[in-house]
């Protein structure tokens, strides 16, 4: 996944507060659960500022902010970043700390697959692009004042009644393609999901350029049909991401295994530490559940981190902090445009590991 929508929690000086919270008012007596659960985090927030920790709580305690589950980063009594969380955290945890507590939110939310969602018909088609940001959802009209609909009638101008109907189709099939293929470039889609009438969906794809084509994976249920259930369709666009990323993850751990005897690839805390101290980290490989919650030492850099204080002095820090592991390595692979995987494990003892450029 990449990082750089955090890059700014980085640009300001700590220390941050950071809370994971289970917020679920949709409970019998869900207020007052999350005011328990809130009190119990602000508690664990000693040395915090009470301008930080009023920011907190009236973002935690507000109806606007209800979830199942909520992440937030303070300092300096403002909110910095906030997420929902579609199921309550997998621990709770509230931090002050000299870096914000980054990873465990992005390893409950997964990596976010850029793609694109094509429902379509002969008349034209639902367009939904998904990536960073608010979903982007367009709706391809019809043409104008053209025939849909083969009437079976006969008579002598039946075929080119037939031929004006299969040309609309054709035309409605290829403004979608043009569509698609515009949201892909522009958002770098990895994948494109269609389902849809039988006949429109071939239709489609013979119009999409290439860069979308080969992305394009064609499911079986969902239409536009006033009134139908979308849950099948979802249900098969997640499975097709999952199984996307599966893919992924298995050709990335194949390279690992690969990269390893060459010296382009490093396991392990120190390794991987020195590894961002030279600027050579690709992809950061984490397991998945891992806690990397051992202690290392930081500067105020992104790649300034390290499992020994002197050696970071040789690195120019005048003053190293220590901070948990997982901390300074997120915020190392944010501020060295690194990529973050999370693996279900590695062939090595060890549960960090990196891919190097070089």
């Amino acid at each position: 996944m990449k990082l750089d929508a955090f890059q700014y929690l980085y640009e300001r000086q700590g220390p941050f507060a950071s809370v994971y919270l289970d917020s679920n008012r949709a409970i019998p007596q869900g207020e007052q659960e999350v005011e328990l659960h809130w009190k119990a985090a602000a508690e664990r927030l000693k040395g915090a500022d009470q301008a930080t920790l009023q920011a907190l709580e009236t973002l935690i305690t507000s109806v606007d902010a209800a979830a199942p589950g909520r992440a937030a980063f303070a300092a300096d009594g403002e909110v910095l970043y906030t997420e929902a969380l579609p199921d309550k955290p997998r621990r709770e945890t509230s931090r002050w700390s000299p870096l914000p507590h980054l990873m465990p939110l992005l390893a409950q939310r997964g990596e976010n697959v850029p793609h694109v969602q094509v429902l379509i018909d002969r008349t034209g088609a639902d367009v939904i692009a998904i990536g960073a940001g608010a979903p982007r959802r367009t709706q391809v009209q019809p043409a104008e004042d053209w025939p849909l609909q083969k009437t079976g009638q006969g008579g002598w101008s039946q075929r080119r009644y037939e031929n004006s109907v299969e040309k609309a189709w054709e035309h409605n099939a290829k403004t979608v393609a043009e569509e698609v293929d515009r949201e892909v470039r522009r958002m770098g889609a990895e994948l494109v999901v269609v389902a849809g009438d039988p006949k429109a969906v071939p239709l489609f794809r013979q119009h999409l350029g290439h860069e979308a084509a080969e992305r394009t994976v064609v499911v079986e249920h969902g239409n536009r049909a006033e009134g139908s259930d979308p849950t099948m369709f979802g249900k098969e666009v997640e499975a097709t991401l999952d199984d996307w990323l599966d893919r992924r993850r298995a050709r990335l751990l194949e390279r690992f295994g690969e990269a390893l005897p060459r010296d382009l690839a490093v396991t392990g805390l120190d390794a991987v530490a020195k590894a961002f101290r030279e600027r050579r980290v690709d992809t950061l490989l984490m397991v998945d559940h891992s806690t990397a919650d051992g202690m290392m030492w930081i500067g105020p850099g992104g790649d300034q981190l390290g499992p020994d204080p002197e050696e970071l002095r040789t690195w120019g820090v005048s003053e190293p902090v220590e901070e948990r592991a997982d901390a300074a390595l997120a915020r190392a692979a944010v501020m060295t445009d690194a990529q973050l995987v999370f693996v279900p494990e590695l062939d090595t003892r060890d549960e960090v590991a990196a891919l190097l450029r070089f």
